[in-house]
């Protein structure tokens, strides 16, 4: 049986029923006597088994065999959810993602899980079932950790790929201290200090915190970021007293990838040693009560393989075929206002007749190609839950993640671009802006921190915010560092706004934090934010308070090709703006025009809203002067906002063709890219969003 053809189809169901199981156990840990939950999960992983073992992928299969064991026995009242258990089943999630990512990358699918099965398979006979691991976790506490091996997770190994592709210097550094050195934690630190100075740790091994407590031997390593020499840094290392030798080797994009392919053996090493501590500490599992079920019915898994109605009715495309379905409709767009302007001045009703017929039928392909394009952000948002629940407990915080806005839709090639950079900014919420539970409840805020994820649409933008309830930016701290590290000139300090000092976060190699650790210090991971924001058309801002927290806010192209637009004429030339940013249009006397604390303004349906000039904001050469009595107005909205901007004369309602304006025009803000009309003239598309801002 040739099962190439069945390939895409296994990886997509196969990730499908990934993204259930995380959610449905994320769900399961909140309420953990819920049988309805377990029921979805033990379907869900049995349909996995089942496509694994069909494919050929034995171990896959065997490990989602060991869960159905341990799900099974729970939803039959013979073991009870706890924190072993929990922790178990989220690194056999890990484990059968690194497996589909392998076959994605061409491999078997293959890993060593034999160390995750008897876990599984200890679990099953009552040998791990200490509630909340704390067996395992007394066991090995207080035991140094002497391995050398340095494991990378997703993050951070985007991280590395990231900064070697923007032009950093990354280095895997291995420090050796000297046999007779008495204060081992003292000589790490300072090196620590050093390379905090001149870059930023990505990872280190073993923690920042073991090494601090003298919990390792006498030797550690990093994986670093820096603009410095290979040589520079070696010799900076050395200068420390007491430090035998240092290794540093450059990395590039051929070591990152064998890197990955070792990660998975990495983990089931590292399960292993859990694994045995744990065993030797944790006592038989007593009977325990059947749980109660859940009155509420088993929502059912939307992912379930096997409806041959559904099969039926969908099919999944290759974006490329669909890149180039929307590139040949954006040069006949162009074409069809070419042959409607020509209509226009030929003026025969067959013509015309005939072009208002293609352009009815265009215009139905058009809305079915983009809505082909259009994915919710749902797609990428349902990541984070996990991920928040993963940091929350490796930082000992209390945390709350509440999603709005899922189902906003996006253009495929941004939901595919802006993962990362949304695994940057949360992650920096969690760590920077998250306090520890004992400071909050001391300021008088609830014990649990709460970030905000929201999607929602302005115009012609999707607006995507990260929240938090925290600390805020501490603004004079920032600009110390900035001036530390040379970023901004002291007497350039004086003169930047409150916005200016919280852009000052994307700077390259800025950092906020008080210390490194596996998570902080992100200075290159803001840094690389900001740039694939920009490549994306879309631009990131920051909003803080003190001591109530901060605002993210990413705003992106809702579309890369195609939109609807007003035509305006600004002097002898000609604007675009986006339809879905324009409340009204209509036109207004120079009289009722007002002036408040030096700002124009008018009243417009019993609110006051101010007015923008756009041939003042442009600078347009040949603008009409204030001398005519009414002039044009677009009414256009930005969120809650509303704003008056003046123009010279409305031209006509279009459907245009988004071109960009290239690298060498690309800090245009007030401009959001340019289209080519039917007459074959160029106008500038003006970004609503901007102006009201």
């Amino acid at each position: 049986m040739e099962m190439n053809q069945y390939l895409s189809i296994f990886i997509d169901e196969a990730n499908d029923h990934l993204q259930s199981l995380n959610e449905s156990m994320l769900r399961l840990e909140q309420s953990p006597e819920d049988i309805g939950i377990v029921q979805i999960i033990f379907r869900s992983a049995h349909t996995l088994k089942g496509m694994s073992a069909t494919m050929g992928f034995e171990d896959l299969a065997s490990l989602t065999h060991e869960m159905e064991n341990v799900l099974d026995m729970v939803r039959n009242a013979k073991l009870t959810m706890n924190g072993t258990i929990f922790d178990t089943l989220f690194k056999c999630l890990d484990a059968l993602e690194g497996m589909v990512q392998d076959v994605v990358g061409g491999g078997t699918g293959k890993a060593d899980v034999s160390e995750l099965v008897e876990t599984l398979k200890a679990i099953v006979r009552g040998d791990l079932t200490a509630p909340g691991g704390a067996a395992a976790d007394s066991a090995v506490e207080d035991k140094p950790i002497v391995a050398t091996e340095l494991l990378l997770d997703q993050f951070q190994m985007s991280v590395l790929e990231q900064s070697v592709d923007s032009g950093m210097k990354v280095f895997h550094v291995q420090v050796f201290i000297r046999e007779d050195c008495v204060l081992k934690a003292v000589r790490a630190y300072m090196v620590f200090d050093f390379l905090e100075k001149n870059g930023e740790v990505v990872k280190s091994h073993p923690s920042v915190q073991d090494i601090e407590q003298d919990k390792f031997d006498r030797s550690f390593s990093v994986y670093y970021i820096s603009r410095i020499e290979e040589d520079e840094l070696r010799d900076g290392i050395l200068r420390v007293s007491e430090i035998e030798s240092a290794t540093v080797m450059g990395v590039d994009r051929s070591s990152l990838a064998e890197l990955d392919q070792s990660k998975e053996q990495a983990a089931m090493q590292q399960v292993q040693a859990i694994k045995q501590a744990a065993s030797a500490a944790a006592a038989p599992a007593s009977a325990v009560p059947a749980p109660k079920a859940s009155a509420a019915p088993a929502k059912p898994v939307a992912q379930q393989s096997g409806g041959a109605s559904t099969a039926n009715r969908t099919i999944r495309v290759d974006i490329e075929r669909l890149d180039a379905l929307m590139n040949l409709f954006s040069e006949l767009l162009i074409d069809r206002s070419r042959l409607e302007q020509l209509a226009s001045e030929v003026r025969r009703n067959d013509l015309t007749e005939t072009v208002e017929h293609m352009a009815r039928v265009s215009g139905d392909l058009q809305n079915i190609v983009l809505k082909l394009r259009m994915v919710p952000v749902e797609s990428v948002f349902n990541r984070f839950p996990r991920m928040v629940r993963d940091l929350a407990k490796s930082l000992d915080k209390k945390l709350e993640l509440v999603v709005t806005g899922a189902e906003t839709e996006l253009d495929r090639t941004v939901i595919d671009e802006i993962g990362d950079p949304l695994v940057h900014l949360i992650r920096n919420s969690v760590d920077h802006g998250i306090e520890m539970p004992a400071v909050r409840t001391a300021a008088g805020k609830q014990e649990t921190g709460t970030i905000h994820l929201r999607a929602f649409h302005s115009g012609n933008h999707v607006f995507i915010e990260i929240q938090d309830d925290g600390a805020g930016i501490n603004r004079p701290k920032v600009l110390d560092i900035a001036i530390n590290k040379g970023i901004v000139k002291p007497e350039d300090a004086k003169k930047l706004s409150d916005d200016e000092i919280n852009m000052l976060l994307f700077a390259p190699g800025f950092s906020t934090a008080d210390k490194i650790s596996d998570i902080s210090g992100r200075g290159v991971g803001l840094d690389v934010v900001r740039s694939k924001i920009e490549s994306l058309g879309g631009r990131v801002s920051v909003t803080s308070a003190i001591g109530h927290g901060s605002i993210f806010s990413i705003q992106l192209p809702l579309t890369l090709s195609i939109i609807s637009a007003m035509l305006i004429k600004l002097g002898s030339e000609k604007y675009a703006f986006p339809l879905s940013s324009i409340v009204e249009t209509g036109s207004i006397r120079r009289e009722d025009i007002r002036d408040l604390q030096g700002n124009k303004v008018i009243e417009y349906r019993k609110s006051i809203i101010p007015v923008v000039s756009l041939a003042r904001v442009l600078d347009a050469p040949d603008y009409r002067d204030d001398e005519e009595k009414e002039t044009e107005m677009l009414v256009i909205r930005k969120g809650d906002k509303l704003a008056a901007v003046l123009v010279d004369e409305f031209i006509s309602q279009s459907e245009i063709v988004l071109k960009t304006l290239g690298k060498y025009l690309a800090n245009q803000k007030l401009i959001s890219g340019a289209t080519i009309m039917g007459d074959g003239q160029v106008a500038l598309i003006v970004d609503p969003n901007a102006l009201i801002k």
